[in-house]
């Protein structure tokens, strides 16, 4: 995937000449942004935004650009700005430690990553960290080597991410019941069920994405497997998106009850078993 939007360096390094790149501007299939940076006629538009503002495309805006999942409530623009940017942009996002250079229009997932860190909360941080360890098939020492600094802090929130979560949801719900203390269990295979998303004792919980759209055979799967869980023993509990994202302290609430009496225990002979 490509912004559209071009350093001279890169463009020269590309092999056009600084005579090619003056032609492309004045025939208009170049739009010059600031000196040194050019965007075709289809760039992306929070790119050259973040172009012409002095910067580059960075922290959580460019994670979304390379389509990682970030929870709602941070759709403003991230530029990241050079070491001179913070007195000239109020708000740019650098990261800790010496600024990058400005290479490119859009910041890589790992440098991304890494300024992100400054302004997602952890939670949130986690759950983009989940989703580019799980769509990039990488692991979490892969992504730490990749980083431009691995600071304690990084390191202490990479230590709570799980490439194996398959969506931002069920990140969240991971999260937050293992600060409540509970003992999860992450992608479980469950005899007769299948792969599962969480495991507390004999809960089973599945966790719906944003994108969650149901189709008949999809459906029909899902009842099949509810069918199963029970009969092999199980509690099975569905969370939706707007029940994880919004609706948090009832949902919490419900499971508390269900644990507090006890039920989700794993006993006797006639234990529900993991296959």
């Amino acid at each position: 995937m490509t912004s559209g939007v071009h350093s001279r360096i890169r463009l020269l390094a590309q092999g056009h000449t600084d005579s090619d790149i003056r032609r492309a501007v004045r025939s208009g299939d170049l739009i010059r942004l600031r000196p040194g940076w050019y965007a075709t006629t289809i760039a992306d538009p929070d790119t050259v935004a973040a172009v012409r503002a002095g910067g580059v495309l960075g922290c959580v805006s460019a994670l979304r650009f390379h389509d990682l999942w970030i929870p709602p409530g941070h759709e403003g623009l991230h530029v990241r700005t050079s070491k001179y940017g913070k007195r000239r942009r109020p708000g740019s996002c650098q990261g800790v430690g010496r600024p990058l250079p400005l290479d490119d229009a859009v910041d890589s997932i790992p440098v991304a990553l890494h300024c992100a860190a400054d302004c997602l909360p952890d939670d949130h941080w986690v759950v983009v960290c989940d989703s580019a360890l799980n769509s990039r098939s990488v692991t979490t020492d892969e992504l730490r080597a990749l980083l431009p600094k691995a600071t304690r802090r990084i390191d202490d929130l990479l230590a709570r991410c799980d490439p194996r979560s398959q969506s931002g949801t069920e990140t969240l719900v991971r999260l937050r019941l293992r600060a409540a203390g509970y003992e999860v269990r992450v992608q479980p295979r469950i005899r007769g069920v299948g792969k599962v998303d969480l495991r507390v004792g004999r809960l089973l919980i599945e966790c719906d994405s944003v994108s969650h759209h149901t189709g008949l055979a999809e459906y029909r799967n899902d009842r099949r497997r509810d069918r199963k869980a029970l009969v092999g023993r199980w509690l099975k509990l569905r969370l939706t998106y707007e029940e994880v994202m919004f609706g948090w302290e009832e949902v919490f609430a419900d499971i508390r009850a269900i644990t507090r009496a006890d039920r989700h225990r794993r006993r006797g002979r006639h234990r529900p078993r993991e296959g």
